[in-house]
This record gives structure tokens, C-alpha cells and sequence, in this order.
């Protein structure tokens, strides 16, 4: 008999091999009627400062013969493995794919899994070519409007931090976690209880999958660009291409991530997919020394070798003058850099990112103020593409006062609060540079109060988070969509039969793995309709 035993505690300084007599006294048998002791999950609880430990759940195994007298409510038997699904007929005309991020991804290796090839689109490049056109914008600003940190195989989760934590309660879950780890993700993934592969990383893993999806027969192309739709009767029927070709198909999956302006201002101007405007969140990216970060975190503890660079989650929902916000931290990099995710010029927008080792000298998160389509109205901007159109004003706008070439305006703290522009932000992980600057020429002025609202807040619960060590780099915009393609049930767009709208950039996930999911759910929808 196999049980899931939660809530086994470590202090810092004992050892694991603690773990199992602790599963035994819980069960209340001997240790050595326990045949095996794995762990299955691992969490750092940091809320007691200088005193962290760690927190595990495990899944033990009673030697044959033994049973355990009682079961605390803390303790359950084990779940079964999950099913093997039954391979389904395969359509005439292969499904298509617009987009080779997660939601596109994991769509194609569910649909394989079930007995149907696809194919995949990508206007950008290879994950590893790719590389390099991230580094060059990093190193002096250059973009390339089709190869950046949002477009290309990965998505824009491959060169920004590849965290596989989720808010998400999913049974998929564990299956793009375990993916994952197949494809060459290290095997501390399937315990931990904030997953990150880093950005080093995931390029590998992702180009594996790619390699395991061709290899079953599904097709992949790079720098191919749909710049449209075809329809016939109210059903898709195809999709052209930038170069003039078309392909044909009755199925096709849209996951061209969230900066695929172009396809969403199609839409909206030929009317035949429906399109909303969606509340998303803008603001900044904080960036304070990640040796501060850790003092305020662990306290005393701050320098234990056990402990991992310091994390942190904000939250606030404020009321500012009669108008309740949420205010939070967003994709948190410990030991990370803050770097330009634009994909068009003049346009300036940020994101974090960190290694597997995450060992730079700084930590760094979002910063966000939540945004509604009654905010786009008030600056002018109404219709499906208002969120869009408002992220776009404040892109240009951080960009003029960047001065250019990517460099992203900053200020410290403090200074932001006071309205001055006194002390210059100093050293970053931000390259191409910064731009010592006014970041209250940014926002409207209740966004602005809201976030410095939220920057008081948190220093109550974050001592020190205020200081001249904490910069705030603009402007991090590109948190979600900030459209919809609305879709029903059946995961088909409610105006276009045949069209599943996919992932982050539609509307329907927030990161890696809620938009793997949500591939891997178009995918067993349309299995379904084969069956």
C-alpha cells in the first residue's frame, strides 16, 4: 500500500534522512516498515524570519504485509497513475497550428499522444538561433521585428526566466512538469514547489519536444508568418501566408502568443472573428541587490548555504480615491536581469529573466497596477483593440523618454515617490542601459497614485524594499493579453467554426505552463470531436 504523506518538516540543519522516520511516526509504524521513501514535493516556508524551513510531502511505501493503523488527515492513499488515452482517427486535413510557443507545443504533443500529426507555424526562428538575436537586442538595442523575446519557438516564456509555477489547479499540472523533465529540464523540477528551469535551459528542453513532435510525423516551420485567415460558410478554412501562399485546413489552432498585434487588428477590422478588449496590467520592474532581497527575506538566515536566493509575492487591493486596484509583483527573477521584450521599434517594454544557477547580482519583478477597459475609455481608447491601443500609448510614450534605442527610463524609488529626480539609479542588469529620468510622466495620475499606494504598502511588509538600492525600470506592459478572441464550450471561437483560439495571447492563460495546459485542453477537445 502507497500513501502521500503532506507536511513533513525539515529545519535547515537537519538531515534528509530524517524525512522517513518522521513519514512513519505520522503513520504510526517503524521505519523499517516503510519499503521505499520518495519525495514528490518540496517548499521553502520562509514566514518565520532567521528560522526558514522546508516543508515536504512525500509518497512512502509499506513493506508487504504492513498497514498503517491510522491515516491523520494529512495523510491519503496514493493516486493511481493516470490513464493511457486511446489513439483517435486521423482527419484528412491535418490540423494547423499558429504559433510554436506552450499553448502551440503541448497542443501538437497532445494531439500526437491521441494519433494526429499537425502543423506548426512560427513566424520567428529556431530556439536556439534565436539566441542570438536575443543577445544582440540585449547587447545594443537592435531589433529584429520577427526573432525576439516574444517571437520565435518557446514563446515568450523561453528567454524570460522559464518558471513552471503556476496559480493554476489543474490535474495537467503534473503532466507539463513531467514533460518537461523528459525533454531535459533538471529532475528537481518534480519536486519543487516553485519549478523554474531557467532561461539557459528551457531552450534545450523545448527544441527536444520539438524534435520528439517531428519525429512523429508532425511538421514544423520557422519564419512563417500567417498574416490571415481563410473562411468559407462560417468555418475556417485555411490560413495565408506572408509570402501569398495559402494552407488548407478545417481545423486550426490560433496560439500566436500576446504580442501578435497584427493578427488581432486583422480581426477586428474584417469583423468575422470576434474580438474583445481585456482588462490586463502595466507598471514597472522593481530591481533591488539580491543580497538585500535575501536579508529582508530570511532575516538572520539570510547566508545559509541551504537557502536559495530569496523570492517574494505582493499583493495589495487599495482604494484610491473611491477606486479599488489590485497592485502585485509579477514574474519575481531572484539572481536575474531585467530585459527589452519589444517587437516593434519605438516601442519600449520590459521582462525578467534568470538562469537555472539564478545567481546575478540582482533580483527583480513586476510591479503592476491592474488596468480596465473603463481606463482605455478614459484616455480615448474604445472598441476590441482599446487595451491594445493603450499599451501601445505607453510603450511610445516610455520609449521617447527613454531617450531610444531601448534604453529604458528609471528612477529610484524613493525619488519616484517624492516626484524628483535626484539620485541617479546607479548599476543594472539592464542592458542596453538606462535613462535617469521621471517616471511620473508615465501613466495616468490614478494608476500613478495606485502604485505608489501599493510601494508604501509593501515596504510595511518588506522592510527596506523602499530605498535608494531599489530602482524601477519602465515600463513592464505585456503582462497578458490585452484581447480576448472569445470562444466557447467547445473551445472553438463563437463566430468561426473550426478556429481554437489558444493560450496567453487569446486570452485564456498567464505563463508556461497554464498555456501548455490550455493547449493540452485543445487538444483532447478536438480528439473528442474525432472520436
Amino acid at each position: 500500500m502507497a500513501y502521500r504523506v503532506n507536511n513533513i518538516g525539515l529545519w535547515l540543519d537537519e538531515p534528509e534522512e530524517l524525512l522517513g522516520q518522521r513519514a512513519a511516526e505520522k503513520l504510526g509504524v517503524t521505519r523499517s516498515d516503510l519499503a521505499s521513501v520518495r519525495v514528490v514535493r518540496s517548499v521553502l516556508d520562509a514566514r518565520k524570519k532567521g528560522s526558514p524551513r522546508y516543508i515536504y510531502t512525500l509518497e512512502v511505501e509499506l513493506a508487504p504485509g504492513r498497514k498503517a493503523p491510522r491515516l491523520p488527515p494529512d495523510v491519503s492513499e496514493a493516486p493511481p497513475p493516470p490513464e493511457v488515452l486511446p489513439r483517435v482517427k486521423e482527419p484528412e486535413k491535418l490540423p494547423l497550428i499558429i504559433g510554436t510557443g506552450p499553448a502551440g507545443l503541448f497542443c501538437a504533443l497532445g494531439l500526437l499522444e491521441r494519433g494526429v500529426r499537425s502543423i506548426l507555424l512560427e513566424r520567428g526562428r529556431e530556439v536556439v538561433t534565436r539566441r542570438k538575436d536575443v543577445a544582440k537586442l540585449m547587447r545594443d538595442g537592435s531589433l529584429d521585428p520577427e526573432s525576439n523575446m516574444n517571437f520565435g519557438e518557446g514563446g515568450a516564456g523561453a528567454y524570460t526566466d522559464g518558471k513552471l509555477s503556476t496559480r493554476i489547479n489543474h490535474p495537467m499540472v503534473r503532466k507539463v512538469i513531467e514533460a518537461f523533465a523528459r525533454y531535459g529540464a533538471p529532475d528537481h523540477i518534480l519536486i519543487e514547489g516553485k519549478p523554474h528551469i531557467g532561461s539557459d535551459l528551457l531552450p534545450g528542453a523545448v527544441a527536444k519536444l520539438r524534435d520528439e513532435l517531428i519525429a512523429g510525423g508532425c511538421q514544423v516551420h520557422f519564419e512563417q508568418r500567417v498574416d490571415d485567415l481563410l473562411y468559407r460558410d462560417g468555418h475556417i478554412a485555411g490560413v495565408k501566408m506572408a509570402d501569398g501562399r495559402t494552407l488548407e485546413s478545417d481545423r486550426v489552432i490560433l496560439a500566436p502568443g500576446n504580442s501578435a498585434r497584427e493578427l488581432y487588428e486583422r480581426f477586428a477590422a474584417d469583423g468575422r472573428v470576434s474580438v474583445e478588449a481585456k482588462p490586463f496590467a502595466l507598471g514597472f520592474r522593481a530591481e533591488h541587490p539580491q543580497s538585500l532581497i535575501n536579508g529582508i527575506q530570511y532575516g538572520a538566515a539570510a547566508k545559509h548555504s541551504k537557502l536559495p536566493p530569496a523570492d517574494y509575492k505582493l499583493a495589495e487591493n487599495l482604494d484610491v480615491d473611491g477606486e479599488v486596484r489590485g497592485v502585485y509583483s509579477f514574474c519575481m527573477c531572484p539572481g536575474g536581469i531585467v530585459v527589452p521584450t519589444p517587437t516593434q521599434e519605438g516601442l519600449q517594454c520590459t521582462n525578467g529573466m534568470s538562469n537555472s544557477r539564478r545567481n546575478a547580482k540582482f533580483a527583480n519583478a513586476g510591479i503592476v497596477v491592474s488596468v480596465s477597459v473603463a481606463d482605455f475609455e478614459r484616455e480615448g481608447f474604445r472598441g476590441p483593440l482599446a487595451g491594445l491601443e493603450f499599451q501601445r500609448h505607453w510603450e511610445s510614450a516610455a520609449y521617447k523618454l527613454g531617450g531610444g534605442r531601448f534604453y529604458a527610463p528609471a528612477q529610484t524609488i524613493p525619488d519616484y515617490l517624492a516626484g524628483r529626480v535626484k539620485k541617479d539609479p546607479g548599476d543594472t542588469s539592464y542592458r542596453p542601459g538606462l535613462a535617469h529620468t521621471d517616471l511620473n510622466q508615465l501613466f495616468p495620475e490614478r494608476l500613478t497614485q495606485s502604485l505608489k499606494a501599493a510601494l508604501r504598502t509593501f515596504d510595511r511588509k518588506m522592510r527596506g524594499f523602499i530605498s535608494d538600492e531599489g530602482k524601477l525600470i519602465g515600463i513592464e506592459s505585456r503582462t497578458s493579453s490585452p484581447v480576448r478572441i472569445t470562444r466557447g464550450n467547445d473551445l472553438q471561437s463563437v463566430s468561426m467554426r473550426g478556429l481554437y483560439p489558444a493560450g496567453e495571447g487569446c486570452g485564456y492563460a498567464g505563463g508556461i505552463v497554464s498555456s501548455a495546459i490550455d493547449g493540452l485542453r485543445i487538444a483532447e477537445q478536438i480528439a473528442t470531436e474525432l472520436t
